[in-house]
């Protein structure tokens, strides 16, 4: 377990992402997905996130039944204003931080998800048309009115994350966060994280399945799966970026352990919370058991050398998307 920020939030040090359960990576399998999350907290993960924009709308849905009879037991997260989405689940709009839109938006989810009370509800995205401030001024309220427990932004520069902080106290800043993706360690994000008291929690710890090396082409992979179109997976991308694996890979075998493991045992290795993404519940058990791994200082060279920073080829979404992160 692991304090993220200092408002009082505790969680275990992985939770599970679970965007995969319902949207961009192929196919759902309820069945599997319900396992899975039921395997997650039967090994102790605690903290399960999701978003409105996960489906839209199903992600929430889905996590509301897996975690019914749970509740008390974990911490649910969940993300809007992202997207503009309309009552019926269209994305109508881009980011969206205007106050009223956020109220709307908590008190639907609390609806999909079934509870009274969401534990950690971040900014999806900063609105660049509304001041971080006002957004944050509104979900103060909320947490005032007991509809949120705990307060995160998710893709914000340095400056953001320090104006919603003096607005109301955060908990977490939620951003992608890998061997492949360092990008917050040199724009300030995690200075001001550190600086501030706020937990900090990785998405994507394993490159969205590539640091695993389980994955070598874009063949097996579903027509649906968004990766198909990501950057960092396509062309001579891919192979410049398998090659960043393989030495990940030679680590890792030196060591005894899978490559994902080795990967996620980094990020872990930085202080902060991860949350690893599957629908399976093989995938989760060989995650969860990162958290058992202690990388000395040889070894976390030995990583810094195999994949400096910045040496993954390709933007990690597409030009539009990348057009809504901040840093």
């Amino acid at each position: 377990m692991r304090a993220v920020g200092s408002q009082g939030l505790v969680t275990s040090v992985e939770g599970l992402g679970t965007m995969g359960m319902t949207a961009m990576y192929g196919t759902p399998d309820d069945a599997e997905g319900l396992s899975t999350v039921h395997r997650a907290i039967e090994l102790g993960v605690s903290m399960f996130d999701t978003a409105d924009m996960y489906g839209p709308f199903s992600g929430e849905e889905f996590l509301g039944r897996a975690l019914s009879a749970h509740r008390d037991q974990v911490v649910v997260a969940t993300k809007g204003g992202g997207v503009t989405l309309d009552e019926t689940g269209k994305i109508v709009g881009g980011p969206n931080g205007r106050p009223d839109y956020l109220r709307r938006a908590v008190e639907g989810s609390l609806r999909r998800l079934g509870t009274d009370r969401i534990d950690l509800y971040y900014l999806h995205r900063v609105d660049p048309n509304v001041p971080v401030e006002e957004s944050f001024g509104a979900l103060g309220e909320l947490i005032t009115e007991g509809k949120v427990r705990y307060l995160g932004i998710s893709e914000a520069s340095a400056e953001s994350i320090r104006a919603a902080h003096a607005a109301t106290p955060l908990s977490a800043v939620q951003t992608e966060y890998s061997l492949f993706t360092r990008t917050v360690e040199s724009n300030g994000v995690l200075t001001a994280v550190r600086e501030l008291g706020i937990g900090f929690v990785a998405y994507s710890p394993l490159g969205r399945g590539m640091l695993t090396g389980g994955l070598r082409s874009l063949e097996g992979l579903p027509e649906s799966d968004w990766r198909r179109t990501a950057p960092r997976f396509l062309g001579e991308n891919l192979r410049h970026n398998l090659q960043l694996v393989d030495k990940v890979q030679a680590i890792a075998e030196n060591r005894g352990v899978t490559p994902g493991r080795l990967a996620l045992a980094w990020v872990l290795a930085q202080g902060v919370t991860a949350i690893p993404g599957t629908k399976r519940r093989a995938y989760l058990e060989d995650n969860v058991a990162a958290a058992d791994i202690e990388l000395d200082n040889a070894t976390l060279a030995m990583l810094d050398e195999a994949v400096p920073a910045g040496a993954v080829a390709g933007e990690r979404y597409t030009p539009i998307a990348m057009s809504a992160i901040q840093g």
